[in-house]
């Protein structure tokens, strides 16, 4: 492969992660959530970085697989210490936004398969994400929102 392809691989990777990272971080953005464009963007990014570094892509080489997958391990463990962060509960003992930090999350995660490379499966993920984020918050209410309306205020 040319330096020229390696760049351009590289950016591809990176640059996905990114753009996927940032239109999950969008969607946070549209509903008012802490964690937006920028910061998604930069999460799916870092993961990606991440995973390429360890890959030994370009002139490095391959590190072992379980070296791999111990990077992997930590990407997404310490991005749920950032997820962890946005975390609230009000004064009723109620827990908010734990969908902001569950995308937190998958973002990382979607960041982790750009870096490996593996585009189709990012992109069905980050579709998936979208449609959960977008109509999922819909169905919820509706859902939940009639089951409230049904229960006995008694119980």
């Amino acid at each position: 492969m040319s330096e020229f392809q390696q760049i351009a691989e590289l950016t591809l990777r990176m640059g996905l992660a990114t753009a996927i990272g940032g239109a999950i971080g969008l969607n946070r953005d549209m509903h008012g959530k802490p964690a937006g464009l920028r910061m998604l963007g930069l999460v799916a990014l870092g993961a990606s970085l991440a995973t390429i570094s360890v890959i030994g892509y370009g002139t490095h080489a391959a590190l072992p697989a379980d070296a791999v997958s111990r990077v992997i391990q930590g990407v997404l463990a310490g991005v749920g210490f950032l997820g962890a962060g946005v975390i609230m509960r009000d004064e009723s003992g109620n827990v908010h936004r734990l969908n902001t930090a569950a995308s937190v999350w998958v973002t990382a995660a979607i960041g982790v398969v750009c870096g490996l490379g593996e585009y189709t499966l990012a992109v069905i993920a980050a579709v998936l994400v979208l449609v959960l984020l977008t109509i999922g918050a819909e169905v919820d209410h509706r859902f939940f929102g009639r089951l409230e309306k049904k229960q006995d205020p008694r119980d």
